[in-house]
C-alpha cells in the first residue's frame, strides 16, 4: 500500500491485476444483465480503482455505508473473494441488495446490518482498514460521519467517498465541501479520476486500460469519486 493513493500507484495496480480485473468485468457484466433490479452507481473506473485497492491493501474489516442495489457491494465482495480474505460490513436503510447479491459471494464474507447507521454505531466494526461511503450526500451527514465514523477508521486505511468531484469544483454546503475542507484542515491528499475534475488523470487510465484490453462493465465515465488514506491523528 503505496503512502498517496495517486495516479501512478493506480497505474501501477491495474497493470499487476489487469487479468483479475478482466475476469472480474465479465462476471459484473453476466451480474448486471441476470439482475432485473439493478441501477449501478459506481462507473467503470471508479468500480474498478475500488477493487484494485482492495485486492493490494488485503483489509480484514471493510465497511461499506450504502448499498442500493448491490453494484459496490459485488465489487467488494469479489476482491476479497480474490484475495482469499476479509470481511465486509455493509450498511443501509433499504435491503435491496440482500436479494441480489450472489449467495457464493457472500458466505463467510458478509455481513448486512439493515438501518440507519447513525443508530447502529454499536454496529460498526472497530479499526476498519478500508471505509467505502455513498450514502445521504448531505452536508450534514458529511459532519456527522466525519464526527462519528472515521474516528473508528484504522489510521492508514483507504477511504472512499462518492459522487464528491461531478463538476470542476465542489459546490459550497453540500457533502464534498465539508469532506473537501475537513481534508484541508489535517493536510490529507486525495485522488480522484472524475472526468470533469481531473481530466488529464481520466485520460491517462483510459489509455492504460484501452492498452490492457480493459472495456468496463458499464460503459460510463464520470467518475466522481474521491479517495484519500486515513491519516495517523484524529
Amino acid at each position: 500500500m503505496a503512502d498517496v493513493i495517486d495516479l501512478d500507484y493506480v497505474s501501477t495496480l491495474y497493470r499487476t491485476h489487469a487479468t483479475d480485473l478482466g475476469r472480474l468485468i465479465e462476471q459484473q457484466r453476466r451480474f448486471r444483465a441476470a439482475t432485473a433490479a439493478m441501477t449501478p452507481q459506481l462507473d467503470d473506473i471508479e468500480a474498478e480503482i475500488t477493487y484494485l485497492l482492495l485486492r493490494d491493501t488485503r483489509p480484514e474489516r471493510v465497511m461499506e455505508l450504502g448499498t442500493f442495489h448491490g453494484w459496490s457491494t459485488t465489487w467488494i465482495l469479489s476482491a476479497l473473494r480474490d484475495s482469499g480474505s476479509g470481511h465486509l460490513h455493509s450498511f443501509d436503510r433499504i435491503d435491496n441488495v440482500v436479494r441480489n447479491v450472489p449467495d457464493g459471494l457472500a458466505d463467510g464474507r458478509w455481513t448486512f446490518v439493515h438501518g440507519d447507521v447513525r443508530e447502529r454505531l454499536a454496529d460498526v466494526p472497530r479499526d476498519a482498514d478500508y471505509l467505502f461511503v455513498d450514502a445521504a450526500h448531505t452536508a450534514s451527514f458529511a459532519r456527522w460521519y466525519l464526527a462519528e465514523l472515521l474516528p473508528l477508521v484504522a489510521a492508514g486505511a483507504p477511504v472512499s467517498v462518492h459522487d464528491v468531484h461531478h463538476g470542476r469544483r465542489v459546490l459550497p454546503l453540500t457533502e464534498g465541501a465539508v469532506l473537501m475542507g475537513w481534508m484541508r484542515e489535517r493536510g490529507v491528499t486525495g485522488f480522484t479520476a472524475s472526468r470533469r475534475r481531473a481530466p488529464a488523470a481520466f485520460a491517462q487510465l483510459v489509455a492504460l486500460r484501452e492498452e490492457l484490453g480493459l472495456h468496463g462493465a458499464r460503459g460510463t465515465t464520470r467518475n466522481p469519486m474521491l479517495w484519500f488514506t486515513m491519516p495517523g491523528s484524529r
